[in-house]
């Protein structure tokens, strides 16, 4: 079996260096963007599905909105039989957390990369404009943190990914590097005639797959480290066949006690993430009222919706407002996903039965003639 070291894995990163060399880049000054006169809002980062605290519809100007994440390198259990995963995140969250601000304002990043870690690491942002989206600035090996800040100019759910070069981009992403970012138009959420659109409660869904390799008798592996498993790994991934695919980091993340939830008569807003698979989220017993299917909030929302589809490397947002109490499943509808490797998530929803709505008009009994 292969083991990958230190040494080694900091040279799988070679190809983003080489990018980063061919892209002229210089170190802002305060004549490059003088944004000292902008006030300074410190964003606290939730592991998903929550959302950090935010306005909907910005109140005043513009402002520089200060995140911080810190690359994560774990290992942990990945679903009911136990199976475990060298990980690597943002935060320790799988998704990474999400970010909210609205257009105009600046996201100012701080990336940090502990001593302890293996990797070197960086960050993609989709909703960034240059230097590989940032990737060419923030490459940070261990022990280093750096600082970015970055416009944000389009409105829409753009996902944010590690990218340090090479064949370690796929890897880094696979592992669980990656998560998204809102950008909330700064008068809020419309419909396609311009009304405003509000949510009650928001969730952030990143879909997650995984590639974990197993040996001669059909077991899954449990590596001591990312190196020695980095190899079969890599074998795995070009089969281009997950072994899991989750919400969340891990099967049944939200089920449960972790089930997702909510009021019959709450508007909902679920944004979904899949950094590298498409995917075709549904709610069963729901639909999306209102949905961004490629993300962007400059177009027009598609309305009644029962699946849409978020394109690989991309997030999607969807609005539903729950009429009818019970239980909702909100998966993948490609059912082998999400029923045999764990893409689902159940949503609650308190309040009163609308027989209006459905109605078991008589019970099952014994066919007759």
């Amino acid at each position: 079996m292969l083991h990958v070291n230190r040494r080694d894995v900091l040279k799988m990163g070679g190809a983003l260096g080489a990018a980063s060399a061919a892209t002229p880049v210089m170190v802002a000054s305060a004549s490059d963007a003088d944004v000292s006169g902008l006030p300074r809002v410190k964003q606290e980062l939730v592991a998903p599905p929550f959302v950090p605290a935010h306005e909907q519809v910005a109140t005043d100007g513009p402002k520089i909105i200060e995140v911080e994440l810190t690359a994560t390198e774990d290992k942990r259990e990945i679903d009911d039989d136990g199976t475990m995963l060298n990980t690597l995140s943002f935060n320790g969250s799988i998704p990474g957390p999400l970010m909210i601000c609205h257009e105009g304002d600046y996201i100012e990043l701080t990336l940090k990369n502990p001593e302890s870690n293996v990797f070197e690491h960086n960050i993609d942002f989709h909703a960034s404009t240059g230097a590989l989206g940032g990737g060419a600035l923030t490459l940070v090996s261990p022990g280093e943190q750096v600082k970015l800040r970055w416009k944000a100019t389009k409105a829409g759910t753009y996902i944010y990914h590690c990218a340090p070069g090479g064949s370690m981009i796929p890897f880094h992403v696979v592992s669980g590097m990656n998560g998204a970012v809102m950008v909330l138009p700064r008068d809020g959420l419309k419909d396609r005639h311009g009304n405003p659109l509000r949510y009650d409660r928001a969730y952030y869904i990143g879909e997650q797959d995984f590639y974990v390799p197993r040996d001669a008798d059909g077991n899954f592996i449990d590596y001591a480290d990312h190196g020695e498993g980095m190899a079969d790994m890599f074998d795995v991934m070009q089969t281009l066949t997950p072994t899991h695919v989750v919400l969340n980091g891990r099967v049944g993340a939200l089920t449960g006690d972790n089930t997702l939830t909510a009021n019959v008569g709450e508007s909902v807003l679920f944004i979904h993430s899949q950094a590298n698979r498409d995917s075709r989220p549904h709610l069963i017993g729901g639909h999306g009222d209102y949905v961004w299917e490629q993300g962007s909030f400059v177009d027009p929302p598609a309305e009644g919706l029962e699946t849409w589809f978020i394109r690989g490397g991309s997030a999607g947002a969807a609005l539903y407002t729950f009429l009818q109490s019970g239980v909702y499943v909100y998966l993948s509808h490609n059912l082998i996903e999400a029923v045999q490797l764990g893409c689902l998530a159940t949503v609650v929803v308190e309040g009163e039965w609308d027989h209006d709505l459905m109605t078991q008009v008589q019970p099952p009994t014994m066919m007759t003639a």
